[in-house]
């Protein structure tokens, strides 16, 4: 029975997960992006989404919230500062989990977990507008035309 599971326990006891999913999440705010196994990552998702939402309003008392999760002065003021103003319009999904396949060692799934707006790769046009652009198909096909006109008049 899973009467009053509500999230995976990963194998450890509450406090031992507590620290570990703060750990985690400190890791997550500094480098963007972190590899861990793919219940790790879904776990500190979950963990890490609702600090997110808080930092979004910069208010004392998020701080302190924010702060009692994640124990760490530097994590804080970095999802405050830098993390809270790229991610001001987003409504939700701050992060993404990409599986990468298994470790080689105990064959366990891995997944890198990443903050979405951080990654260049995927939002190539961060910040610029987005211009339509208009097919060259007419004027490339007339200027070969123009060339042979122009070597046989010059003849």
């Amino acid at each position: 029975m899973r009467h009053g599971k509500k999230f995976n326990h990963l194998g450890r006891k509450t406090a031992h997960r507590k620290a570990m999913l703060a750990n985690m999440a400190c890791s997550l705010i500094e480098h963007k992006r972190i590899n861990t196994t793919v219940a790790k990552a879904k776990a500190v998702k979950k963990f890490v989404e609702p600090l997110i939402t808080k930092s979004k309003e910069d208010t004392t008392h998020n701080r302190r919230q924010v702060f009692a999760k994640l124990r760490s002065k530097e994590s804080v003021t970095e999802l405050f500062r830098e993390v809270s103003s790229k991610i001001g319009d987003r409504p939700g999904g701050y992060t993404r989990i990409v599986k990468l396949g298994n470790r080689l060692g105990d064959n366990a799934d891995m997944a890198m977990i990443e903050l979405v707006d951080f990654n260049e790769i995927y939002n190539p046009n961060e910040g610029k507008k987005k211009t339509t652009r208009r097919s060259r198909r007419g004027s490339s096909n007339a200027a070969p035309v123009e060339t042979t006109e122009n070597t046989n008049e010059e003849e």
